[in-house]
């Protein structure tokens, strides 16, 4: 009985292929698919890429708006009705600030002028073009200027004399004749709004010169009204509402000058209570508020949708000797690489993976009538340098990643299926003898 329990084992072991059976990729060329291993190099990558186009689904809309107290979707206020015997106004005036320097912003137009024409249009190509009248440099949304053959020059948030220090080292970097003068040719960035029962309503932008708020009204062609002494002066600043009596504002005695700052709103009115101007501002950001309700509202929705799977998404698959097995969303409005799917899904099991055969599984896009065309992009992390082209390689939606296991592991798991027969077959020996 011995001789046939060894004959049984050897029949067991020689059939271990049927027993069992490791997942694994393998070129081959068959009638329902076709698999083409190719290694993941720096070159590679690229050309994987390249290969399959894909735009990463955005969130919506909403997910980009927020509340405003200006624009279109805060509603118009009814104007306030005027009072029949209007009383004293309560002054209330803003914190008393000193000017400071002018501070160069976006959209502002700068002039650069050389001394004489021979060696600005020899030395700096184009630089003479700003002292025409129609031609300057804008301060671009990234708070530069570009000069050519000098380059681009960030001069957004400097004082004039700090933006001419700028542009001189910029110049004499250069290598060219640091000799110019530069001046602000347009003021674009600050404004003050300036409206209500003033002669021209408008925005006055704010200059190297400090603008005070009896200036601003008298520049917007004074105040408008049957009769001057109900008129109100109102400031609105950081959602708070300021004012004084008109009178008062242009009498120049015991009223300090108020200097008005970028963003501030000035309107004239013949109302004088202070609580129905703090009203209308009220009203603005309760429309902001509910504003912010609505948007709130829509993205937890969406969010809702999210968590129970009711939203489009594009995932891929993940399986192999990874820590978590499963399916794994590409995220919204970004590029996901194999690394990231690898290590979301908890990264390779250091007991049985095989950091040398990584795959990434994908189906040609080109795929016509026949076989499947699948690529298999393997990467080779036995080297953990490597490891950076998977931060390279792009996923695309229904992608199959997969590691391989260990050669030991696929033996222990043999093993594991063969013993259990091994020890009915030596109770059955024990038995017959």
């Amino acid at each position: 009985m011995r001789a046939v329990t060894t004959i049984c084992l050897t029949v067991l072991l020689s059939g271990c292929s049927a027993i069992y059976s490791a997942s694994e990729v393998r070129p081959v060329v068959g009638q329902s698919s076709s698999v083409k291993v190719v290694p993941v190099t720096s070159q590679n990558v690229l050309l994987a890429n390249a290969m399959t186009p894909y735009k990463p689904r955005s969130l919506p809309s909403v997910f980009d708006q927020t509340a405003t107290l200006q624009g279109s979707a805060v509603p118009q206020i009814s104007a306030y009705k005027p009072q029949a015997k209007p009383g004293a106004v309560a002054t209330k005036l803003p914190p008393l600030e000193q000017p400071k320097s002018y501070r160069i912003g976006v959209g502002d137009v700068v002039l650069l002028a050389t001394p004489n024409a021979d060696s600005a249009v020899n030395e700096i190509n184009g630089l003479l073009a700003a002292q025409n009248a129609r031609q300057g440099y804008t301060v671009q949304d990234d708070g530069a200027i570009a000069i050519p053959t000098v380059g681009r020059v960030n001069i957004a948030g400097m004082t004039l004399q700090e933006a001419q220090s700028a542009l001189f080292q910029k110049l004499v970097a250069s290598q060219i004749d640091p000799t110019f003068n530069l001046e602000i040719r347009e003021f674009n960035s600050q404004r003050v709004s300036v409206g209500g029962a003033v002669g021209s309503p408008q925005l006055e932008p704010i200059t190297l010169t400090p603008l005070y708020l009896d200036e601003a009204i008298t520049a917007a062609g004074g105040i408008q009204a049957d009769d001057s002494s109900y008129a109100t002066v109102r400031l609105y600043r950081d959602g708070k509402a300021y004012q004084i009596a008109a009178d008062r504002l242009f009498a120049k005695n015991d009223i300090p000058k108020v200097l008005l700052q970028n963003g501030d709103r000035v309107f004239v009115d013949t109302e004088y209570s202070v609580a129905l101007a703090e009203g209308y501002m009220q009203q603005e950001l309760t429309l902001a508020a509910f504003q912010r309700s609505v948007l709130d509202e829509q993205r937890g929705i969406f969010q809702t949708r999210l968590s129970m799977d009711a939203v489009d998404r594009d995932y891929v698959y993940v399986f192999g000797e990874v820590k978590n097995q499963g399916r794994w969303p590409l995220p919204f409005d970004r590029y996901a690489s194999l690394a990231d799917a690898m290590f979301e899904q908890g990264g390779i099991s250091p007991v049985t993976g095989n950091p040398s055969r990584i795959y990434l599984l994908r189906k040609s896009p080109l795929q016509g009538a026949g076989p499947m065309e699948i690529t298999a992009w393997s990467l080779d992390a036995k080297n953990t340098a490597n490891l950076l082209l998977a931060t390279e390689l792009q996923l695309r939606p229904n992608d199959i990643v997969f590691v391989a296991a260990q050669p030991v592991t696929n033996w222990n798991r043999l093993i594991s299926q063969v013993l259990p027969s091994i020890s009915i077959l030596g109770s059955a020996n024990g038995i017959l003898n």
